[in-house]
């Protein structure tokens, strides 16, 4: 049998109040909240996914400003591992209410209210990766060498 990692990518955006833009969503039948995240499609660049998928989830058009770095996660759910490929990225405009199947809303939340969501968090990587952000963990976006690009 041969194992497959899940790509990912995750996107931390936050707004000059402070606030985390998160995604409602439903995942294994459950309300959770998220990054705007998703898989990198075969033949997409990793900017382009982060792009893609902040986009599709919250109707925001974003532009990457660093990376914070690859975590992994094994999901209990379904025993997936998944490899996160975390940005930052700077909110450009809101293009569109319309928000991708399984999407409940898009939301700025501040760090307590992310907090306080507890397991209503999708993973535990979401909080993980907002603080590591807060602490000032930021990495130029050409430390990942994509070929896609």
């Amino acid at each position: 049998m041969t194992w497959k990692p899940h790509a990912t990518v995750a996107v931390i955006i936050e707004d000059d109040q402070g606030r985390f833009l998160l995604v409602e969503e439903i995942s294994n039948g459950k309300v959770v909240f998220n990054q705007p995240a998703g898989h990198i499609e075969e033949d997409e660049a990793v900017l382009d996914a982060v792009r893609r998928e902040t986009l599709e989830e919250t109707g925001w058009r974003v532009e990457p400003e660093y990376f914070l770095g690859v975590y992994t996660y094994k999901a209990p759910a379904n025993g997936a591992t998944y490899y996160r490929f975390c940005y930052s990225a700077r909110a450009l405009t809101q293009e569109t209410d319309e928000l991708d199947t399984g999407i409940i809303a898009a939301h700025w939340l501040d760090l307590e209210s992310v907090r306080s969501l507890g397991d209503r968090l999708r993973s535990p990587m979401v909080l993980q990766c907002i603080e590591d952000y807060r602490k000032g963990r930021r990495f130029p976006l050409d430390v990942v060498v994509d070929e896609q690009t």
